[in-house]
Parts: structure tokens; C-alpha cells; sequence
């Protein structure tokens, strides 16, 4: 059994299950190498022009899978360091996409599950989810990038839920903005589906540079103009940007095709 589903849509929206209900989508070895040649594939597919990311069963994921941790025995902290970046970095390998990525929290998103959710453009959550970050009440630093993560998108619930390790409801979640939007856990999945299908129907060029603009997190006016001045011809020089002209004159859906 694939730990990983890829299902690949006509639109070009692409849907990744992680796929151990049994284990609650716990981040497995065979689940991450799974991830690190889907993210990989997904880098170089010109077809595909979003992404949506949720767990099979009633889990989105429980985090990381720290079983070896027991069986393994104590190693040293230069070994541990190396192992634990590799698989922070191969999870976080979904940043890197030039593709809008989207999570749907169906479920419990528990430590570095959490923080895959949070690595997407948009998150969306079931009303009921539950969402926490407790690796100190494990006895742990956090790990997957959860102090960028969750401060970046809301600064005082990171905080409390970092320290404290308290859980978050979807719809809390949404109320202090950790999360986009959430809805009534039956609605999730449809409600993401058309979110989904609306960045696949936009134009990919200006899609992806409009992605690639957004998370270069201009710091300045001038950064933000200069950027633009470069990305906006790149798009006026397209075959999408005359289509879209087109549509909008003839009052009609807009092809794009990536051209």
C-alpha cells in the first residue's frame, strides 16, 4: 500500500492523500520518501497548477513518527541533528513548489503534521479539527520550522500554543487567523475542491510569479516595484494574457494554456 495517494485531476489539480489512517498519518520513513519523490516529480510537472494536501481517515496527520526514537536507543546529538533536518527539509520540500499549494485539515494536525498544513499558501480546516503543537509536553524542542511557521501567521496563538501545547479548535483556528477559513467538516473537502479549481483555471505564468512574488516577502516598497516591473512584462508577453483580454471582451471563460 502507497502511504502517499496522488491523484492527479483533468484541471490540473493535483490531490495528495496521506495515506496511514491506521497510524493516523503519522510521517512513517516509507510515508517521507514517498513525499520527497512526489514533491519532486510535482517541481517539474508543467501540467499541474495547484495543490491540495489532506489525510485519509479522521486524521490529517498525528506528526512526526518518533518510534525509532525508543528502538534506536540514544545516539549522538551530531547524528540525531542530521537526521532530523533531512526530514524536516524533505517535508518542507512543498515551500519550494512554484504552484499554489492548499491543505485541508480534515482532521487532528498534530506537531510536524501541523506545520506541513501551515508550509501551504492557503489552509483550510473542518470546523471541528483539532490542532496543537506539543512538543514541549513531550519533552521536546519544536521542530519543522514551527517557530517560523506558526508566529508568521499568527503571533500570540503561536505563542500559546507553543508554550502551553493547548489545542486549537478549525474554527478558533480560523477566528485568530492560523488558518484561512474553516468550515463544517462534511463541506471541507468540497469547499477546498472549488477553492482549488478556481487558482487552476488562472493563468499559470502569472499564477506561479504571483506565488514566487508573495513569498519573497518584500520588505520594501522599492523591492516590491522592482520585482514586479520585471514579472508583469513577463505576463504581458504572453499568450495567457491575450486570451485572458479576449475572454474579457467576448464575456466568456478564459483557456489558458501556459503559453
Amino acid at each position: 500500500m502507497n502511504e502517499l495517494s496522488v491523484d492527479r485531476k483533468d484541471d490540473g489539480v493535483v490531490l495528495i492523500t496521506l495515506n496511514r489512517p491506521d497510524l493516523r498519518n503519522a510521517m512513517t520513513d516509507t510515508m517521507t520518501a514517498e513525499w520527497r519523490a512526489t514533491m519532486t516529480d510535482l517541481a517539474s510537472d508543467r501540467d499541474a497548477r495547484c495543490l491540495v494536501v489532506t489525510g485519509a481517515g479522521t486524521a490529517f496527520s498525528s506528526g512526526g513518527d518518533l518510534s525509532w526514537i525508543g528502538e534506536r536507543g540514544a545516539e549522538p546529538v551530531p547524528r540525531l541533528r542530521e537526521r532530523m533536518l533531512a526530514f524536516y527539509r524533505t517535508w518542507l520540500m512543498i515551500t519550494e513548489l512554484e504552484i499554489p499549494t492548499v491543505a485541508a485539515v480534515n482532521g487532528p494536525a498534530v506537531g510536524a503534521g501541523l506545520c506541513v498544513a501551515l508550509a501551504c499558501d492557503l489552509v483550510y480546516a473542518a470546523d471541528d479539527a483539532k490542532l496543537l503543537a506539543p512538543f514541549t509536553s513531550l519533552g521536546l524542542h519544536p521542530g519543522m520550522a514551527a517557530t517560523y511557521l506558526l508566529p508568521r501567521r499568527a503571533p500570540a496563538l503561536a505563542r500559546e500554543m507553543l508554550l502551553t501545547g493547548r489545542t486549537v479548535s478549525g474554527a478558533e483556528a480560523a477566528d485568530k487567523g492560523l488558518v484561512n477559513q474553516s468550515f463544517p467538516k462534511n463541506d471541507l473537502m468540497s469547499e477546498v475542491a472549488g477553492i482549488a479549481a478556481k487558482i487552476a483555471q488562472n493563468a499559470p505564468i502569472a499564477t506561479r510569479l504571483t506565488k514566487v512574488a508573495l513569498n519573497q516577502d518584500h520588505q520594501e516598497l522599492e523591492a516590491a516595484l522592482r520585482w514586479e516591473s520585471l514579472a508583469q512584462p513577463v505576463t504581458m508577453a504572453s499568450a495567457d494574457m491575450m486570451e485572458g483580454l479576449a475572454a474579457h471582451r467576448e464575456r466568456r471563460m478564459p483557456k489558458f494554456t501556459g503559453s
